[in-house]
C-alpha cells in the first residue's frame, strides 16, 4: 500500500539526530531526508539555565553537520526534563530511575526541547526552545518499580517515555505533546514550510 504523504521535500534535508522518535515523526509526514549525527558532549555548564542548555546543544549539533553539508537544510534538537530548575537526565540504573520517578510523582515538571534548523548556503539559522508542562499522577513506589522493571525508563530523560507505557503516569499536559516525545513538530514543520524546505502535497 502506497504511503499517503502530507508534505513533499523541496530542498536537501538532514535530521541531525539518532532518535528513532524524531525520525519517525519525519517519516510520518512523508519527508525525504537523511540522518547524520554529531557527537556533542551533553554536559550542562555551571549556572546554565535549562532553556539555554538545550538551545546550545541543538545549535552545536546542527553546526557540526552543517559544516559538512553546506547546501543542505539541517534540523537538530535536544530535549530535557526539568524539575524545580534541575535538569533530570537519563537514570544511572533501576534504583535511580525509581528515585527520579518518585520525585515527580504527584507533581508538575517541564519538558524543554531546543531545536536548530538552517542552511549555510542560504545563510539562515533558527534557534528556539519550546516548553511543555507535564503533571504526573500521585503513584506509589510499587507502581514506579513495576514500570521501571519494563526497562522502558532506563534510556529516557526523566525516567519515562510518554509515547510508550509511561503515558499512564501523566495526569495532565499543557503545551506540545510532540515536544515531550522529543521534537516540537508544529514549530519545526512550520519553519521548514516557511523557508520552502517542504511543501504540501496537494
Amino acid at each position: 500500500m502506497k504511503k499517503i504523504q502530507v508534505f513533499k521535500t523541496i530542498k536537501p534535508l538532514i535530521l541531525a539526530s539518532k532518535s528513532p522518535r524524531r525520525r519517525r515523526y519525519f517519516e510520518d509526514l512523508g519527508l525525504d531526508f537523511t540522518v547524520q549525527t554529531a557527537d556533542i558532549p551533553e554536559i550542562i555548564r555551571p549556572g546554565e539555565k535549562p532553556g539555554s542548555f538545550v538551545k546550545r546543544l541543538a545549535g552545536e549539533k546542527a553546526a557540526a553537520v552543517m559544516r559538512d553539508h553546506p547546501k543542505s537544510w539541517v534540523v537538530a534538537a535536544d530535549t530535557v526534563v526539568c524539575f524545580s530548575g534541575i535538569v533530570l537526565g537519563k537514570p544511572k540504573d533501576a534504583d535511580d530511575a525509581v528515585a527520579m520517578l518518585m520525585r515527580l510523582s504527584g507533581r508538575r515538571h517541564s519538558v524543554l526541547t531546543g531545536f536548530c534548523l538552517g542552511c549555510v548556503q542560504e545563510d539562515i539559522r533558527i534557534l528556539e526552545a519550546v516548553t511543555t508542562s507535564v503533571a504526573f499522577s500521585d503513584f506509589t513506589e510499587e507502581i514506579a518499580r513495576a514500570y521501571v522493571a519494563t526497562g522502558e525508563p532506563l534510556d529516557k530523560a526523566g525516567a519515562y517515555g510518554i509515547q510508550g507505557r509511561g503515558a499512564f503516569l501523566v495526569r495532565t499536559l499543557s503545551g506540545s505533546y510532540s515536544n515531550v516525545v522529543g521534537l516540537p513538530l508544529h514549530e519545526v514543520s512550520t519553519k521548514l514550510f516557511q523557508y520552502g524546505v517542504i511543501a504540501s502535497v496537494s
